[in-house]
């Protein structure tokens, strides 16, 4: 059986980020009360990958009223942070961050940069620790702390008989077709709309009221004049705001 340990501490990394706070504050709707999302902030950054030197855009939300809420936005990202063992590569994997941590990273720019970069990274970590180890790894256990530092936790063994192997392969292959139904069923879901849709629409034109099918796609990085712009096209579809179209579908 073999065990390592990794720790890597935030300090490191406090300063890389000092100048990364793009956030926009999202805004309530004409009417709509203040709520607790009404604090919640967007910021776009550049996250290191797994490739040396290389770094990805990726958008980014603090400002959190509770860790319940933030811990709730995370989980939506990164399905594996403290939802117990989730099967990665068929090798059970545990990821666990301290909810004290949370609570320094759901209004803190920096720390969450540095916590969202690594729970993205966890899952190509994974994968180049099995396909680098010596013998079979049967569990892998990475812990967040209270103050940010990583401890990664591997148990393998050498397997001889290859019954370990033949299990994490087949969890491998369970966990392929339970996300291959997901898919499956979403389209189907997307069909039976579209399907409903289209009903709809004929039922329309049998009545006289036929209505035309819009589209309209609007792209930014600011989501509230997005809106704005989004409501202007809609109101005169012919007008040049309909040009600035690609991504947001309308249908009516």
């Amino acid at each position: 059986m073999a065990v390592t340990g990794i720790e890597r501490n935030y300090n490191a990394y406090e300063s890389a980020y000092a100048a990364q706070k793009n956030g926009t504050m999202q805004k309530n709707a004409p009417g709509q009360a203040e709520g607790k999302e009404s604090h919640v902030i967007t910021s776009t950054v550049e996250l290191k990958t797994s490739t040396p030197g290389k770094t990805r855009t990726e958008q980014i939300q603090t400002g959190y009223r509770n860790v319940n809420d933030y811990s709730k936005y995370l989980q939506d990202k990164y399905s594996y942070m403290n939802t117990g063992t989730a099967s990665m590569q068929g090798v059970p994997t545990t990821v666990s961050v301290s909810s004290a941590f949370l609570k320094k990273c759901m209004d803190d720019p920096e720390k969450a940069t540095y916590l969202e970069e690594n729970l993205a990274a966890i899952p190509d970590c994974v994968s180049h620790a099995i396909s680098h180890s010596i013998g079979t790894l049967t569990s892998i256990s990475i812990q967040i702390d209270a103050n940010g530092n990583i401890s990664m936790m591997s148990v393998g063994t050498n397997d001889p008989d290859g019954k370990i192997a033949r299990e994490n392969a087949r969890r491998k292959a369970k966990e392929q077709k339970e996300n291959e139904e997901k898919l499956e069923k979403k389209r189907a879901e997307k069909k039976e709309q579209e399907e409903r849709l289209a009903k709809k629409r004929a039922e329309r034109k049998a009545e006289g009221k036929d209505l035309q099918s819009h589209e309209i796609v609007v792209v930014g990085n600011d989501a509230w004049d997005l809106t704005e712009k989004m409501i202007a096209a809609m109101k005169n579809p012919d007008s040049e705001a309909r040009s600035e179209t690609a991504g947001l579908d309308l249908k009516i």
